[in-house]
Formats: structure tokens, sequence, C-alpha cells
């Protein structure tokens, strides 16, 4: 997003609605600017048209600013997975995908929120470290289609230093692993500047209990137990195997 020079008045109207706080007012010239390296490109600040002038727009965006966009706008969808948003179909809608059997958990860190954003190098972080452990990357996930390497995790070197809103790393793991691939995400945690949340998906026991929870618990998360699942009104439920 630009900020035309010419144009701009300096009332800071724009200012509020920049989640990344990307949006500078210089004292010295009473306008306003954005920081490019910061601003991740999600449009929020153009569509409530809050310049009266006029002085905001959207310029021709090259690959890597595009990468930005939709990456941390929700009306743009992923070209690699067809899904706005975040890019990837949630992991609640396993009742009716089935895509992680019994014995397996799925297992998502969602790096990055309004006000702090994430960059790649920190994505790349997370996904390597797990990646040593053997888990199988989320094949109908945009940051999967971003590696150079499915065995390893590795990211494009070009994109690394771009910055979104969120980035989601999300993989299956054997149950016997996910202790490992838990215990190398809490490892890593430090070296991110970025915040994230983790999510756990898993088949109940017919006793009603949750593998994924005591595994977690063991490895110092605190888990909370919800049943937000969204089954898809008209969906068959999927066939264990």
């Amino acid at each position: 997003m630009i900020i035309d020079q010419e144009k701009c008045i300096g009332c800071k109207l724009c200012q509020p609605y920049c989640p990344m706080g990307a949006i500078e007012y210089l004292e010295e010239e009473k306008k306003c600017r954005i920081n490019l390296d910061e601003c991740v490109e999600c449009g929020i600040c153009l569509r409530p048209d809050p310049c009266k002038k006029g002085a905001l727009y959207q310029q021709e965006l090259d690959e890597l600013r595009l990468l930005r966009q939709v990456f941390s706008n929700p009306l743009v969808p992923h070209k690699t997975t067809s899904v706005p948003g975040r890019g990837t179909e949630e992991m609640k809608t396993n009742d009716v995908t089935g895509r992680f059997k019994r014995g397996h958990a799925g297992v998502a860190c969602e790096l990055g929120r309004p006000g702090t954003g994430t960059r790649f190098k920190d994505v790349e972080k997370v996904a390597m470290a797990v990646a040593k452990v053997g888990v199988t990357f989320e094949p109908h996930n945009p940051v999967t289609a971003l590696m150079v390497d499915n065995t390893t995790g590795k990211l494009k070197d070009e994109i690394l230093n771009e910055k979104v809103l969120s980035a989601i790393v999300e993989f299956d793991v054997e149950i016997g692993k996910l202790s490992e691939a838990l215990t190398a995400i809490k490892n890593v945690a430090p070296e991110l500047d970025t915040v994230f949340s983790l999510d756990l998906a898993c088949r109940c026991e017919p006793d009603n209990s949750v593998p994924a929870e005591e595994i977690a618990r063991s490895v110092g998360f605190r888990p909370s137990i919800n049943g937000k699942t969204n089954v898809g009104l008209g969906r068959p439920l999927a066939e264990e195997e």
C-alpha cells in the first residue's frame, strides 16, 4: 500500500486501520507514509476508505509483495489451494475430511497475529525443527507449497524476510512421535520473534479420552480441550479405516 505524498494532508485518519502499525507520521513533512518493510499488504487501511483526499492507493505488486498479500488479505485466495485467509482447510473439519487417522495427530502452529505479524524466517525455523522428527506436512497448505524440500521444511531463501499477518505450519504426525514434535516446537519457541498458537487434533478414544492431551501436558503445554468441530451441513462423516 502507498500514500501519495502530493495528496496527503497528514490528518492521520488512516493510522488506526493498520493492524501492523506500518503507517508512520512524519513530523517534519506533516504527512503520513507507509513503512513498506512492515506493511503486509492486507488492504485493511484501504477498504474503509478513510482518506478524504484519496491519498491511499494499492500499488502494483511484485511477486514478493503478492506473497505478503495472499497471506494477509482474507479476501485474496491462495493460488496453490484456492482458499482465502489462512489458505488451508480448518483442522476442525476432520470429522468429514478424515485427514487425521486413528493413531495420528494433526498439529498446526500458527505464527503471527495482528499487531505482530511474522516473517517467513520464523516460519522456517518451526518447519525445520519438526521436520527432523519425521512429520508429514499438509499438502493442501500454502506454507508447504513454499518449501523447497518437504523432508527438511526448508523454505525458499528469497522469501525468508517477507512479513505477513500470519502463516500456519501444519502437519500430520504419528501419536508415538507427537511428544518429540511438540518438544521440538517448545525448544525453538525462544528463537521466534513473534507469537504463535498451537492446535492439536486427534480422534477420541472409545472412553472419550483425547490421546494428544496427555502427551501435550507431559511436554509442558497446558491444552484447552474443546469440541470446536465443523462437520458441515449435509456432508457425510468420514469413515474410519
